[in-house]
């Protein structure tokens, strides 16, 4: 599988990530998790992206492949030690969250600790910041990042503190392809794309239960690309390709609870970038139906 640098960092990533929210919010079977991150890692995978509030996946990921933590590159999240819905920014909490990621994750350092969609108002602060660089020198991890969207991800790059950004970058959501990227790709930040297939929110014909999908779904409704309405696997790939096509994308973080996915997926991107063409369709329709409304998603 193809591999990029990740911006300034030492690190050379595979295209293809895994981000670990499925299989703890699903309730995956510590059996089938083993089985799915072993088979990816058999199958080149070399990036794992998980955060604290992601229910079991930390635990999950170091009981399946602790033992081969030299194999893949490890990034975690930090700012809501308990769930997505509730915030804690303090120093202290933000220390306890990357001893207790630590150990659930079974190693002795992480790769990159990421502030989890914190406000550009925190960021402004410091005091955040200033946390993850001393975990860094602590040995805690190795790089320190952001993961978010929007303004808050320009001033993440423009503030010069972070190595990697985490951003969402989709057919559904490309608000960062002018806002963010153009500074991203000047300050060689190392750029980490998230929900790159846009949850696959086409794939149901009536607004999914979970909303969690509902604002991809209605927006997709709305770009009505033509090649949502052929094979899934094609939607798929196509949809996939485009994120990595980003120029200034070097890996892109699919979750998935199925063991057979990954396998699929580094299939997909064998096939590389999509042609210009397709590119510029995808654009000109964002641009032609997208509004001001249609920001980077948490």
């Amino acid at each position: 599988m193809e591999q990029r640098q990740l911006g300034k960092t030492d690190m050379q990533v595979g295209v293809l990530g895994f981000g670990g929210a499925e299989i703890g919010f699903e309730g995956v079977s510590p059996r089938t998790v083993a089985r799915l991150l072993n088979g990816a890692l058999d199958g080149g995978l070399n990036v794992i992206d998980t955060a604290e509030c992601y229910e079991q996946s930390e635990e999950l990921i170091g009981q399946s492949v602790g033992g081969r933590r030299k194999e893949y590159y490890l990034f975690t999240k930090c700012g809501h030690p308990e769930t997505m819905e509730v915030e804690d920014w303090r120093p202290s909490s933000i220390r306890q969250s990357i001893e207790r990621s630590l150990r659930r994750l079974h190693t002795d350092y992480l790769d990159v600790v990421q502030l989890h969609s914190c406000s550009e108002a925190e960021l402004r602060r410091g005091h955040v910041i200033d946390a993850l660089q001393r975990a860094r020198e602590r040995g805690y991890t190795r790089y320190i990042g952001y993961s978010g969207d929007s303004h808050a991800a320009l001033y993440a790059i423009e503030c010069g503190q972070f190595d990697t950004l985490q951003i969402s970058i989709s057919i559904a959501d490309q608000e960062a392809l002018a806002l963010v990227m153009p500074r991203a790709r000047e300050a060689h930040i190392g750029l980490i794309a998230k929900r790159p297939i846009a949850n696959a929110a086409w794939k149901t014909k009536r607004k999914p239960a979970d909303e969690y999908s509902h604002t991809y779904w209605e927006r997709l409704r709305k770009l009505d690309f033509d090649f949502l309405r052929g094979d899934m696997q094609d939607a798929v790939a196509t949809a996939l390709r485009f994120t990595l096509s980003v120029p200034g994308v070097h890996t892109a973080i699919v979750g998935t609870a199925k063991p057979y996915r990954y396998a699929e997926n580094a299939t997909i991107v064998q096939a590389g970038p999509l042609p210009p063409e397709h590119i510029e369709k995808i654009r000109s329709r964002w641009s032609e139906v997208a509004d001001l409304t249609w920001v980077g998603q948490i």
